[in-house]
């Protein structure tokens, strides 16, 4: 085949309209073939003669999308020193922007003979049983769309899976569920805006593998931790899988979701790759260059740096692979339109030689970039190696999974006052781990919940996991999860359990919405979806993990539905409506979603001729109205406590420059196992109380009004909320 030197850049294959340029970066390759495949899988390879700045480059007129191709790189085989080079192994493009296929796992996928030394190299071609690479048409009709760039303070997160999201949704037409095009349909779309989030947070779209040792006990890797391809969109999420079509359906759902207001946050795996350690396959970055790509032991470089858990690490202190990385965001953003990333695992990205480094160069980069740094950055801020947990620590552009928030609040729910003085700085948007840096309450991701661990319906009835269906590996997931059955575990009939698992469901929802910081709702939740107890289900594709929707059905017979831990379909929906009356609450007010954290100072409310003057922003009570004292939150010996939410006391101003009032709220919780009776503290805070929301009632709140030294009893295991009723009419005619 007729082909012209080419450019070296860009890397990957990029199609002009005439022809494909195709370029690959390998420092130590001594010889790079370029391998076209037609439609009948025959192979034709063509030297890539010329070479650029470690890149091999060359241009095919001609040549366009749909073509699958991929590359054999001729190099030295010697593991003892890092290189693991096989030319028999055909290699996925790391800059491949459309990948078809999986691995079928025949044993010439590996580098090394099965069942010998991995230094004993195997000749075998895989080409037979490996993805290829497609050459993508980057051409889309974007119309009018428009980034919704919600500001952090009014953003809610929805964390979801594309597939597990759509599989089961009656409303979603059968060919579109599992795939992009049914996450952005109707029915969905409804259910998201109806419920008020404004993001949706994607487990992983990167084309993955399905793990060997998975594949032999019949499982799939469903959640998609394990990335092959940080450029292509998994093409088993796509229902028009033919050429190119993944990345087009992408596309489109961004595009829908915009339109209704949704922004797009995907959670990526830059940490690791689906390689595998040193006894893994060879299906691109091994096979292209496994020094530059990979950390290796600095003595013995024929294994890895694992601080993933995975086997290996990305080497992002090499600079083609930091510029892999960035070049990746950048075509997510730029290309994909997507919003934002959740960084999975991040402090193994900081990490420039052992210890993690909170200036490194994976951070430089980003606060320089003029693309990226603009974006929704949110880190795990953990790894699983020495020194990994850096809650806290991230820098200034960064938000963060606040894993001390969740754990607290699990704490604080099953009664445990150790935590109380804990609980109220996790609730006034943790300053102690965010304002030492510059950060603001929004540097907070909030959750109880996520897709690693308990659902929420889980997390009241179950005291140990119940990870049995993971076969391989039943011993997998956390075993200290906080949780707490109530005094069954699993599914009962117990009419007292179910009620108190339902109300602590509340408590948990309610905690989450009204706390400072960005909220971040496992999908499902709002429902009652439940695993059966499975706290890791990374390799349950299918009914366990998937959502389950027959509750929307209202004639539904109101029976236990074991897909949501035996609630009935009433019961659902209760808890959807309640979720939703959550999440419209705290869009309503400001004063849940502050931009700045408390000051706890007097003089900083605006004063009028029916509001206090030179009241706090924020004031903890005890219930009997009497503040908190030094004592109290050292002894530890209080689960009940309230907190005085000022809305007249923000320091915040509207796009116009127009000072933000809004109402303000009496929040009473009760941890404890007896119901308490609270007062409503003196008139200073307040003349006139109504009771806005109760998690001890199944239906909307009672209405009740209260006036200042009233008491009211309030549940065992409960919380209430509280709106003051004066300045109501001066509030709402404000900017809040």
């Amino acid at each position: 085949m007729h082909h012209w030197p080419g450019r070296p850049y860009p890397l990957g294959a990029t199609w002009d309209g005439t022809g494909t340029n195709f370029s690959l970066f390998s420092e130590h390759a001594e010889e790079v073939e370029l391998c076209l495949f037609g439609a009948r899988g025959k192979e034709r390879r063509i030297t890539m003669a010329d070479r650029t700045a470690y890149n091999f480059h060359c241009y095919l007129p001609g040549v366009g999308p749909g073509q699958r191709y991929g590359f054999r790189v001729h190099g030295p085989w010697e593991p003892e020193a890092g290189h693991r080079f096989n030319p028999d192994k055909l290699l996925i493009d790391p800059y491949a922007k459309a990948i078809d296929g999986g691995v079928d796992w025949d044993e010439s996928v590996f580098g090394y003979r099965m069942g010998e030394d991995d230094r004993v190299r195997d000749d075998r071609d895989s080409a037979p049983h490996v993805p290829r690479a497609i050459v993508a048409n980057p051409y889309f009709d974007w119309g009018e769309d428009r980034h919704p760039l919600t500001p952090w303070t009014d953003t809610v997160i929805y964390e979801t899976h594309v597939r597990g999201l759509t599989m089961q949704h009656p409303d979603v037409e059968p060919e579109l569920r599992g795939t992009y095009a049914g996450l952005a349909s109707p029915p969905v779309l409804e259910h998201l805006i109806d419920l008020g989030v404004t993001a949706v947070e994607l487990q992983p779209v990167h084309h993955f593998v399905h793990d060997h040792f998975l594949h032999e006990h019949g499982l799939r890797n469903y959640w998609g931790y394990n990335s092959i391809g940080f450029f292509a969109p998994h093409d088993e999420y796509a229902a028009w899988r033919h050429t190119d079509g993944q990345v087009q359906e992408f596309k489109q759902m961004v595009k829908e979701l915009h339109a209704a207001g949704l922004e797009v946050i995907l959670d990526v795996v830059y940490n690791h790759t689906a390689e595998g350690d040193h006894m893994g396959p060879t299906l691109s970055f091994r096979g292209i260059d496994n020094l530059a790509y990979y950390r290796v032991v600095e003595d013995e470089p024929r294994y890895y740096m694992d601080y993933t858990g995975t086997g290996n690490s990305l080497n992002v202190r090499h600079p083609h692979v930091l510029q892999l990385i960035m070049d990746s965001l950048r075509y997510w953003i730029l290309e994909m339109r997507v919003d934002g990333f959740r960084f999975d695992l991040a402090a193994a990205l900081a990490r420039e030689l052992h210890d993690v480094d909170r200036l490194s160069s994976f951070f430089d980069i980003i606060q320089q970039d003029p693309v990226i740094s603009q974006t929704k950055l949110i880190a795990e801020p953990w790894d699983v190696g020495e020194g990994g947990y850096q809650v806290g620590n991230f820098p200034v552009l960064w938000t963060e999974w606040n894993g001390k928030y969740r754990d607290t609040i699990r704490d604080f729910w099953r009664g445990d006052s150790a935590v109380l003085g804990e609980t109220a700085t996790r609730l006034s948007g943790s300053s102690d781990l965010y304002e030492h840096t510059g950060r603001r309450p929004n540097a907070s991701i909030n959750f109880i919940t996520a897709h690693d661990g308990f659902t929420l319906r889980d997390l009241v009835s179950y005291n140990e996991k119940h990870n049995e269906a993971n076969l391989a590996d039943p011993d997998s997931g956390e075993s200290h999860n906080r949780s707490w059955n109530h005094g069954v575990e699993g599914p009962t009939d117990d009419e007292d359990v179910n009620a108190l698992r339902q109300r602590q469901q509340r408590n948990f929802l309610a905690t989450l919405f009204i706390s400072q910081g960005v909220p971040m709702l496992l999908g499902g939740d709002e429902f009652g979806r439940s695993q059966r107890g499975n706290n890791n289900t990374y390799c349950q594709d299918n009914e366990l993990a998937w959502y389950d929707w027959s509750w929307l059905d209202p004639t539904d017979a109101d029976e236990p539905n074991e897909a949501a831990g035996g609630m009935t379909p009433g019961e659902q929906r209760s808890l959807y409506q309640f979720t939703r009356t959550l999440i419209h609450l705290r869009r309503q007010h400001s004063v849940f979603r502050r931009q700045q954290f408390f000051r706890g100072r007097e003089g900083t409310s605006e004063g009028s001729r029916r509001g206090p003057i030179g009241m706090v922003d924020l004031d903890w009570l005890r219930p009997d109205a009497s503040a908190m004292t030094d004592e109290d939150w050292d002894t530890a010996r209080l689960t009940a406590l309230m907190f005085f939410l000022n809305g007249r006391a923000l320091p915040t101003r509207d796009d116009r420059g127009r000072r933000v009032l809004d109402e303000s709220f009496l929040v009473l919780c009760n941890a404890d196992a007896v119901d308490v009776t609270f007062r409503v503290p003196s008139s200073r805070y307040g003349e006139r109380w109504r009771v806005l929301l109760d998690t001890a009632m199944l239906r909307e709140a009672d209405g009740w009004l209260l006036g200042a030294g009233d008491e009211r009893e309030v549940t065992n295991r409960s919380l209430v909320v509280l709106r003051r009723l004066d300045d109501a009419a001066e509030v709402g005619a404000r900017p809040r």
